[in-house]
């Protein structure tokens, strides 16, 4: 088993990123419940032949598609040894929480944060967002929000973040009990960062009608073209207001990692909690997100619930207090810093930092290579590693439509699709390190032929 999965990294390339699943693959998922046991290597072939060829590919160099990461073999061996351990992180005295401890202290040194400073893997930033939500909603209403509800404040709380930002923050608000009503979407400037002078607008048009405004979460990489807001300018009205200042950093917060682009950054040390995913440019593979909040102690009375079957001593195996269950909601926990750890230790964070400009670079280069193409164009800058483009068309949205399916089918590439200023876009998020010019022409000359034969096909709507 090992040895396949090795291989199957080694030869990805000669793979299709993607594939249709046939049906009669897909029918061999729909069976009862087993009741004997199956010899292991029978169920391992069923593993390489019908699971492993119709993954999404996103360890593929081909595989464009959303911001996923690529993965490595050493991440993937430490999440075999993780598995062998079966620790459980949810709390107790033992050397896994030890390490998850040691990747936070690396964190706050990597965004400048006290060592008083908090934090904790999670499943992805979905998870790290919405935590940042009910750690903000504790500064603002205190603990006792906890037991009296949002009702019990008597306060209604209003929360702000760009038209570009990922729907995890509007599903944040919703799970908090605050309401998707009480986010307030403020719109982007050219450069599709957050409108800074709405962002003001929309605090005092909220306070003078009596609502209490509590969060901002700025965004480094926004999830249509990868743009980074003006974070320096977001933490000044944010403090300047009293406001909680957060940053999904889901796609970019690493490229701090990155001596050339950690400067588009700066603010980010100023935030009040960062939500990140290691999984994606850090190359864990999934699942590793992260939480990290300025302020421990609040972090703490958030999520702590004492509980007698989990109470804390000062020696043997309850010891170690707080544990990883009290600043979350998770009891249950895997070792995901095993992996994390893994990665950095061995690869170091030069060399990581390398692998994130390199993608960016890529992107540069896809950017160019679709201004030099007649047939192509750049629908908005390359802000980071994401290029939004389309091929040429009276038709647009219909050919593009269906140049993104063809070249999914084809298994030459994934891209996928957005919609910018109204217009469908070709979306490429080039996150994987095996990603190379090769595969970057690839999906360019393909997107070429694929948009001549269904630009011929695509007929023009008649005028009502």
């Amino acid at each position: 088993m090992l040895d396949d999965i090795l291989d199957y990294l080694e030869h990805i390339r000669e793979r299709p990123v993607w594939q249709p699943i046939p049906q009669d693959v897909r029918a061999l998922f729909h069976q009862s419940l087993p009741k004997e046991p199956t010899d292991l290597a029978a169920v391992h072939e069923t593993f390489m032949q019908d699971i492993l060829p119709f993954a999404v590919g996103n360890a593929h160099p081909g595989f464009m598609g959303w911001v996923h990461g690529g993965g490595t073999p050493v991440g993937m061996l430490a999440e075999m040894l993780a598995a062998g351990l079966n620790a459980n992180l949810g709390g107790r005295d033992q050397i896994p929480i030890e390490v998850e401890r040691q990747v936070l202290q690396w964190v706050r040194e990597l965004f400048g944060f006290p060592e008083t400073a908090s934090g904790l893997f999670v499943t992805g930033t979905s998870m790290a967002n919405l935590i940042s939500v009910l750690v903000a909603r504790t500064a603002a209403l205190g603990a006792g929000v906890r037991h009296q509800g949002i009702a019990g404040s008597g306060k209604r709380l209003t929360a702000y973040t760009s038209a570009g930002a990922h729907g995890c923050i509007a599903q944040a608000m919703d799970l908090s009990g605050l309401g998707i009503d009480a986010l307030r979407v403020i719109p982007m400037d050219a450069r599709h960062r957050m409108d800074a002078a709405a962002l003001e607008r929309a605090i005092a048009a909220d306070r003078s009608v009596g609502l209490t405004p509590f969060f901002v979460a700025g965004t480094v990489g926004t999830v249509d073209v990868g743009a980074i807001d003006d974070l320096a300018v977001l933490a000044d009205i944010a403090h300047g207001e009293g406001l909680w200042f957060h940053v999904d950093g889901a796609c970019g917060a690493l490229a701090v990692l990155a001596p050339d682009i950690a400067p588009r950054l700066e603010g980010i040390e100023r935030a009040d909690s960062i939500a990140f995913d290691f999984h994606k440019w850090g190359q864990v593979p999934y699942d590793a997100g992260f939480i990290l909040v300025r302020d421990g102690t609040l972090h703490h009375a958030t999520f702590a619930s004492p509980a007698a079957y989990l109470r804390r001593e000062t020696r043997g195996m309850a010891a170690g207090s707080p544990w990883p269950c009290d600043f979350g909601p998770d009891l249950s926990r895997g070792f995901r810093a095993l992996k994390t750890w893994f990665t950095i230790k061995v690869y170091g964070a030069e060399k990581l930092g390398r692998v994130i400009s390199g993608t960016c670079e890529l992107a540069r280069y896809m950017g160019r290579r679709i201004e030099e193409t007649p047939l192509l164009e750049l629908l908005a800058p390359v802000s980071l590693n994401i290029v939004c483009f389309r091929y040429r068309s009276e038709e647009a949205d219909r050919v593009n439509a269906d140049i993104v399916t063809a070249l999914q089918e084809s298994g030459i590439a994934a891209p996928s699709t957005t919609t910018i200023d109204g217009r469908l876009a070709i979306r490429a998020a080039i996150v994987n390190h095996r990603t190379d010019t090769s595969d970057i022409d690839a999906l360019l000359r393909a997107t070429v032929a694929f948009g001549e034969v269904h630009a011929k096909t695509a007929q023009p709507r008649k005028a009502p």
